[in-house]
């Protein structure tokens, strides 16, 4: 972490949950809350790596295993990091994939599997966690979202469907929660310099055409998604709730 960034002391022996916390920006997500003092306990498929995150943060971070496209088996995993964290305080709705497909090559199938894949789970995911804060008198629960579809991104519209989807999530649990002083809010990632990203599409042409539809020169490094996060995480956002933040270097 760099000296620079700011500590939240709210966000010190807060419960955090995540999903897809094993792997590009879920993992510096991760490591920026363990950094803080937070207690935090992640969802994710990936054992591998998962374990490996878990044991570069000195056992201070928890994780168990699930399909999030399993909902009882993530109702299960949220109940076992409830059992080892206590209830969750904040929850961070990471978990997705940007696989591209041709509209052309759509089945049924595959366009209900893109939708358990990046967005059902949310929902699951807040149902799960809301009673807790509810009980608690607050909480934070963060959505990630995309500018792909801000952008008319093509070659993926099973994916950007569901991203826009989030910000009706997000907008409508806002005011279903607001009243338990439960903020919801959705965070809109740019194109990330995750190591995914980078072996399947940042090739040099396409990394300079990214350059010139961003007002700022600088690639984004995933660490600067989680900063977002854990300002809205914090009591510093207190007064912050059904928005987007964006974190795209002006690309739209």
């Amino acid at each position: 972490m760099s000296d620079t960034f700011a500590q939240y002391p709210s966000l010190s022996g807060k419960t955090v949950f995540l999903t897809g916390g094993a792997s590009g920006i879920g993992a510096d997500m991760v490591a920026a809350f363990a950094a803080q003092g937070a207690k935090v306990g992640f969802v994710d498929l990936d054992a591998t790596a998962a374990q490996t995150l878990a044991d570069a943060t000195q056992g201070t971070v928890v994780w168990e295993q699930a399909d999030l496209r399993d909902i009882p088996a993530l109702q299960d995993a949220f109940a076992r990091l409830k059992a080892q964290l206590g209830p969750a305080q904040v929850l961070v709705n990471n978990a997705a994939r940007d696989d591209r497909h041709d509209w052309r090559d759509v089945t049924a199938d595959y366009w209900d599997e893109r939708q358990a894949v990046n967005l059902r789970h949310m929902f699951f995911a807040i149902q799960a966690v809301a009673p807790d804060m509810i009980d608690a008198g607050g909480g934070s629960i963060i959505n990630m979202g995309s500018n792909s579809w801000w952008e008319a991104a093509g070659n993926m519209p099973a994916y950007t469907t569901a991203k826009a989807a989030v910000h009706g999530l997000t907008r409508s649990m806002a005011r279903d929660l607001g009243g338990h002083r439960i903020r919801v809010n959705t965070v809109v990632p740019g194109w990330i310099m995750t190591e995914r990203q980078k072996e399947l599409w940042a090739t040099p042409d396409a990394l300079e055409a990214q350059r010139d539809t961003q007002c700022l020169p600088d690639l984004i490094d995933p660490v600067y998604v989680a900063r977002m996060v854990l300002f809205l995480a914090s009591d510093d956002a207190a007064m912050c709730t059904a928005s987007n933040y964006m974190v795209e270097a002006g690309s739209i």
